[in-house]
């Protein structure tokens, strides 16, 4: 078959020199693969070890049938549709009977934050979702059944990056956000021919236990077709409830994106918004989540600040703490660095949890990424007591950088 999306799918096909790597190192003996290199099917999540303030979730709960061997064709990854809402049955119909739809895959499609890394991850059916893929994960047997047996196959980089050492990564700065061991370091999508910003999958199972709006998202395959016109056509049936992006190796700053926040005890309190972005990095978030989320309000030491108005109540405790026990001196209302602030982190296609007004920067100059900083960690105390994240900790450290990780209960 020829056309723009078979082309592209052999380019990708052509890029995988070597097998992906089947098994995270660091898995107990019962999640290794065998001496042969196949993985046991359904695997499942690791029993008995301790993760603190977070939910191990028994395997039996997560795990659906191994999909085994592929048997059926790759397929192109042409087009998205995403919405911050469930797509319904008709209208999911309608749109894979659309003409010049080879084929459509409903999977659920969220993001976490973890140490200021956006990571957007799909809760997928592995038996299919898998034949829109980079062919080289595509076909890799042991990635699906891991995945199908309950565990999270992940971007290398970032999965050697956030996860623990016990090999389970943390979906969500919160303190109670559910963890996922890792069963295979993938690359899913080649971000030299496509702009499909997906760093990770898990399993359909896990998409209640992780708070996701189910069947929110559409992977289109349009084979012959010029994904332009598919897109035209689509258009009307999601009457602007759905962005939709050309999954071309040029982003599309244009489109219409969707921010679904999940996987922290204060994911479900800031909502979700629609977003355009502007050339020069900083995003337009849509008007009423603006309205009825952001509040611009006087807190101690720093004055008016405009942050999330979930935040807000725990940062006036954090600052009044600190003022009351003598420590304002350490904190220069001169060198704040912002809370709300709707932009990309620098040089990528993902938004900063500034973007949420979830966080705050403070002391800028002298704590700068990649540093120790100078900030009081009495300081930092306090503000971990009012439920905040300290950037000071993270393996590329942001000192200047808190975040809102936990809800607590105000005075």
């Amino acid at each position: 078959m020829t056309g723009p999306g078979r082309r592209l799918a052999a380019v990708a096909a052509a890029l995988v020199v070597v097998p992906l790597l089947a098994a995270c190192g660091s898995a107990p003996p019962a999640a290794r693969p065998t001496a042969s290199g196949s993985t046991p099917a359904s695997p499942g999540i690791p029993q008995g070890t301790p993760i603190s303030g977070s939910s191990l979730v028994p395997a039996a709960d997560v795990s659906m049938p191994a999909p085994g061997k592929l048997t059926r064709p790759m397929l192109s990854a042409d087009v998205l549709v995403f919405s911050s809402r469930t797509l319904t049955p008709q209208v999911r119909q309608r749109i894979a009977h659309t003409k010049g739809v080879v084929a459509a895959e409903p999977f659920a499609m969220a993001q976490f934050y973890y140490h200021e890394n956006e990571v957007t991850y799909g809760a997928v059916d592995p038996a299919t979702f898998r034949r829109f893929t980079l062919a080289g994960t595509g076909e890799t047997t042991e990635v699906w059944d891991r995945v199908a047996g309950g565990e999270i196959a992940i971007n290398p980089a970032l999965g050697h990056r956030i996860q623990d050492q016990q090999g389970y990564v943390r979906m969500g700065g919160g303190h109670d956000s559910p963890v996922v061991h890792v069963g295979a370091y993938a690359q899913l999508f080649d971000p030299r021919i496509s702009s499909m910003n997906l760093d990770a999958v898990v399993n359909a199972r896990w998409a209640q236990r992780l708070g996701m709006v189910t069947d929110n998202a559409l992977l289109l395959s349009t084979g012959t077709a010029a994904p332009r016109g598919v897109v035209k056509r689509i258009r009307p049936i999601t009457r602007g409830t759905a962005s939709l992006q050309i999954l071309g190796p040029n982003f599309d700053i244009h489109a219409v994106q969707t921010a679904i926040l999940t996987g922290q005890s204060v994911a479900s309190a800031v909502g979700t918004f629609n977003y355009t972005a502007n050339a020069n990095g900083t995003v337009n978030p849509d008007p009423a989540w603006v309205a009825a989320y952001i509040r611009t309000a006087n807190v101690p030491i720093l004055g008016p600040v405009t942050c999330n108005k979930k935040m807000l109540p725990q940062l006036v405790d954090a600052l009044t703490e600190i003022q009351q026990r003598g420590l304002a001196r350490y904190i220069n209302p001169q060198q704040y660095g912002g809370c709300f602030v709707p932009r990309y982190i620098a040089g990528t296609h993902t938004l900063s949890n500034h973007a949420f007004g979830l966080a705050i920067d403070l002391n800028v100059p002298e704590n700068q990424r990649g540093t120790a900083g100078q900030m009081n960690r009495t300081v930092v105390a306090i503000f971990e007591k009012w439920g905040f994240t300290w950037g000071g900790t993270w393996h590329y450290t942001d000192p200047m950088h808190f975040e809102l990780n936990r809800l607590v209960r105000a005075g």
